[in-house]
This record gives structure tokens, C-alpha cells and sequence, in this order.
């Protein structure tokens, strides 16, 4: 039988390439999203946009009924567990969805503070058969949050101090995650994804810096990284998760490198030099 799964931010870095997957695995993919016009342009004619909106109940009849997985990202914007991603999860379940591979984060199960926890949690209560894949800091963050920085200042600014990171290529992750949603035995495991080394900031600046061919310096200040996201017109509660986040490393907790990633792919993880020799187009 066909596999008919419903994947969220779908237009996003993981989302886009787990679809992408997918399709290649012969899979339904309908991509839930706020803008189907718009967003089939980018996702390809072979996709099923639905519309659907975590703040809007009145998708998620549609969204849901047609399909017997989903994909679930979190997006950034909404921290608000309970009142903004939690009836939609409900929705979910009242559909019969069979399985919930979760986009949660490197550690979710020990920081109550990040929102990936309090859904973890949500889910397991709710009592769906669930994969947790907690995933390391995503590489390209680099050349989407952090792209202007590093493109136009030769900027590095985040507030995660000393501490090294196993960062993690998405592409790396969609693969995961598409084994995850199409083959069985894998419901209630979770997996700590991470790549295959931990860097500080300072040594991915100097990659980026050898790379490039132009002088890319790390700044760890945190005064700084709140009065340039403000003014980039980030709302709050988004800013103090990606400070948690960074404190995770700053404080040594996000070096911690896994053998998930590898034994799951049965191929090493792609490493941070190989990312931004791929990517390098983006920072010039």
C-alpha cells in the first residue's frame, strides 16, 4: 500500500528534502502549508499542497484526513506548546494519523525549557506510536538565519561561547527521517542525531574562512545577538529559544557526538567542510 504521509514545514531546509525523498520512495506526499499557490512553486507539481495553519483549526480537518503519517516540524515562531501546536497534534490523533516522526532537538529529553520538549511529552501522553528524532545544531543555519551576517559583516554572532557543537547537515537528517516514516520498527525510539565531529565557533569560522577566501570571525557576545535579532524584527519568544539553545552549547552540552546518524545511513555524516564547500555560494 502506498504510503500517504502529510510532511509540515515542508518548504523548509529538512522539509524540503524529506519531500524530495519521498517522492523518490514512491511515497503520497501532501505538503502542509499556509500558501499552496505560492508554495507549489517551490515544492514541485508532484507534491499535494494542503493548506494548513497550527494557529487555524479549521485546516486541519482537511489536512489530516487523507493520510496516515506525518512529519512534524515545530515552526520557529510558535512557542506556545499547549495553545499553538497541541490542537492541531489532537486533530492528528482524532484522525487516526498512525505515526508521528517528530523534528525535536539534541537533548530535548533533559531541557524542559525548549518547546521541542514539551511536545515530546505532549505526544507520548497523547498515546500516537511516535519517532523522536533529536537533532544537533542544523549546518545550514549558517547560510539562512545567520546567511546576512556572515555574507555582508564576515560575522559569526551567537552567544554559545567555548562550547563545541556536532553539527548536523539536514540533508543528513531528511535522509533519517525518511526511513524512519517508510520502514517499520521504529515507532516509540528516538535518535540523537548528530554529525561526526564537534567544533567550536571559532574553528567553523575558519573553515568558512579557508573556504571562502575571505576573513569570517566568530563573536560569542550575547548583548549583541539580542540587540541584532531584535532589530531584525525577531519576536522575543523566538529569541530566548535560540538562546536556550545556545546556552546548550556554551554551557559544553551540545558537543555530544552519536553513532545514530551513521548506523541509520550506514554511511558516515557529511562533515561541516564539505556543507560549506556545497553551500558556498550563499556567503559571496
Amino acid at each position: 500500500m502506498m504510503q500517504k504521509i502529510l510532511v509540515t514545514g515542508a518548504t523548509g531546509n529538512v522539509g524540503q528534502e524529506v519531500v524530495r525523498l519521498l517522492l523518490l520512495q514512491n511515497c503520497h506526499v501532501y505538503a502542509a502549508v499556509r500558501n499552496p499557490p505560492s508554495d507549489k512553486q517551490i515544492l514541485g507539481s508532484d507534491v499535494e499542497c494542503i493548506p494548513f495553519d497550527f494557529t487555524n483549526p479549521d485546516t486541519f480537518t482537511e489536512a489530516f484526513k487523507e493520510v496516515n503519517k506525518l512529519f512534524l516540524v515545530r515552526p520557529p515562531a510558535l512557542a506556545n506548546v499547549r495553545q499553538q501546536i497541541a490542537p492541531a497534534l489532537n486533530a492528528a490523533k482524532l484522525a487516526g494519523i498512525e505515526h508521528i516522526v517528530f523534528l525535536s532537538l539534541l537533548g530535548a529529553e533533559r531541557n524542559s525549557f525548549v518547546p521541542h520538549s514539551k511536545i515530546e511529552r505532549y505526544i507520548e501522553q497523547l498515546g500516537v506510536p511516535a519517532t523522536f528524532l533529536r537533532c544537533s545544531f542544523f549546518m545550514q543555519n549558517l547560510n539562512t538565519t545567520h546567511c546576512e551576517d556572515i555574507k555582508t559583516r564576515g560575522e559569526l554572532l551567537m552567544p554559545a561561547g567555548n562550547g563545541k557543537t556536532s553539527f548536523i547537515d539536514v540533508r543528513d537528517i531528511a535522509a533519517v527521517a525518511v526511513r524512519t516514516l517508510i520502514e517499520d520498527g521504529h515507532q516509540s525510539r528516538a535518535y540523537a542525531l548528530t554529525g561526526k565531529e564537534a567544533l567550536t565557533y571559532y574553528e567553523v569560522a575558519n573553515i568558512l574562512t579557508s573556504v571562502l577566501g575571505k576573513q569570517i570571525h566568530y563573536n560569542p557576545s550575547l548583548l549583541k545577538f539580542v540587540q541584532q535579532t531584535r532589530s531584525s524584527g525577531l519576536p522575543m519568544d523566538f529569541i530566548l529559544v535560540m538562546i536556550a539553545i545556545y546556552t546548550t552549547a556554551r554551557l559544553g552540552l551540545a558537543g555530544t557526538i552519536t553513532s545514530d546518524t551513521e548506523q541509520l545511513l550506514n554511511r558516515s555524516p557529511m562533515t561541516i567542510r564539505q556543507y560549506v564547500e556545497d553551500y558556498a555560494e550563499f556567503w559571496l
